[in-house]
C-alpha cells in the first residue's frame, strides 16, 4: 500500500510485498511525477530504500520510528530471556518465574504501566542491573522520537554513544544498525515523517475485511479500499457527476 502523506488517501495498492511490487508502483506514476517526489517513509528494509533511490532520485527516505524503536523492544526482550535462562541454569526458579511475568512491563510505555508492573520495574531495578539498563535504553530510544528536530538528534547522538559502551550485546548490536540507517533516521526526526498514516488505512482495510466476511480475490478488496480510503469516486449511472 502507498498513502499520499498530504492527504491520508490510499493512492496505490496491490498484492506483493517486494522490489518488484513496488517498481509497478513508480511506473503507474510516470518518469515525471516519481521525479517530483520529496519524501518517502517506510520501514528500513533495504529493498525499498534501493528502489526508491533508483526510481526518485530526488527523494529522501525516512525510517520509520515505530521500526526502529521495536528493534530496540527486540533487543530487550533478548536480554530479558538471557537473563531468565541464566536464572534457571543456576537453580533460580523463583528469580526465572519472576522474570518471565516481567515481559509487559519491561515493554509497555512508563505511562501506561499498572501499579503492579511499575513495582516489577523497581524490583528489576534492584535484582538485576543489565536488565534494567537495556530498559533504560529502549526507553530513551522512543524518547528521541518523541522529541523530533534538534533536541532529537542531540539524544540520539548521546544514545549511540551509551549503546556502544553498555557492554550488552544486543544494544551494541543494535548500536551498530543505527548507525547504519541513520542518514534515514536523521530524516524522520528532522521532517517528522512515520508510517502512522498508513497504518492508519492498514487499520480501515482490516475493518473492510471483516466486515465483509473477506474476499475471494486482492484485486476485490484493493477496489473497494481505493473506493473507501482512496477518495475515489467513479461516475454513477443516472446520477449527476
Amino acid at each position: 500500500m502507498v498513502v499520499d502523506h498530504d492527504t491520508g488517501r490510499l493512492v496505490w495498492a496491490a498484492p506483493g510485498h517486494d522490489a518488484t511490487t513496488l517498481g509497478r508502483c513508480f511506473d503507474a506514476l510516470g518518469l515525471e511525477r516519481c521525479q517530483q517526489v520529496r519524501l518517502v517513509s517506510a520501514d528500513a528494509a533495504a529493498w525499498i530504500a534501493k528502489v526508491v533511490a533508483a526510481r526518485c532520485p530526488a527523494a529522501t527516505v525516512c525510517a520509520d520510528p515505530f521500526h526502529v524503536v521495536k528493534w530496540a523492544s527486540d533487543a530487550l526482550d533478548q536480554v530479558r530471556r538471557e537473563v531468565w535462562n541464566a536464572a534457571r541454569t543456576h537453580g533460580q526458579a523463583g528469580l526465572a518465574r519472576e522474570l518471565k511475568g516481567a515481559r509487559y512491563a519491561l515493554w509497555k510505555n512508563p505511562e501506561d504501566l499498572t501499579g503492579r508492573q511499575r513495582r516489577k520495574l523497581a524490583w528489576i531495578a534492584k535484582v538485576n542491573d543489565r536488565l534494567y539498563r537495556a530498559y533504560l535504553l529502549k526507553e530513551e530510544l522512543r524518547l528521541v522520537f518523541k522529541l523530533k528536530g534538534a533536541r532529537a538528534t542531540v539524544l540520539l547522538e548521546a544514545w549511540l554513544a551509551w549503546a556502544r559502551r553498555c557492554r550488552i550485546p544486543a544494544f551494541v548490536r543494535l548500536a551498530r544498525a543505527i548507525t547504519e540507517h541513520r542518514a534515514a533516521i536523521q530524516a524522520a526526526l528532522t521532517h517528522g515523517l512515520s508510517n502512522g498514516l498508513v497504518e492508519s488505512v492498514n487499520t480501515k482495510i482490516g475493518l473492510l475485511t471483516r466486515v465483509a466476511f473477506g474476499f475471494k480475490s486482492p484485486e476485490a478488496l484493493i477496489a473497494l479500499a481505493m473506493l473507501s480510503v482512496g477518495g475515489l469516486c467513479p461516475p454513477l449511472p443516472g446520477r449527476p457527476s
